[in-house]
């Protein structure tokens, strides 16, 4: 129930710090990406480059996951074979036991 709660009070918080931003910096800034020049408002530059930066970062974060999870399953299958060798090992009389 709080956290909900906190989630909602958070995103009206961005929100609104998001409008009084687009708000206070009406100017017109040109981004040049090589093969094209595009003027727009400094607000939607920022946020392009939040967003942009935020899913790379998201990308980025997500195939290290993939990672992680390809080594886990080879970590549990060498575990499965080494305990299957242990307890068929264990069930092997001593024959050098004399």
């Amino acid at each position: 129930m709080f956290r909900k709660a906190g989630l909602i009070i958070l995103l009206i918080v961005i929100f609104g710090v998001i409008v009084v931003f687009s708000y206070l910096n009406t100017g017109a800034v040109e981004v040049d990406l090589a093969f094209v020049s595009i003027t727009t408002s400094i607000s939607i530059a920022f946020t392009v480059a939040l967003v942009a930066g935020w899913l790379l970062g998201v990308i980025s974060m997500g195939l290290f996951a993939l990672r992680l999870v390809n080594e886990r399953r080879a970590l549990r299958r060498a575990l499965r074979i080494s305990e299957s060798e242990v307890s068929s090992l264990r069930h092997l009389p001593l024959s050098d036991a004399d």
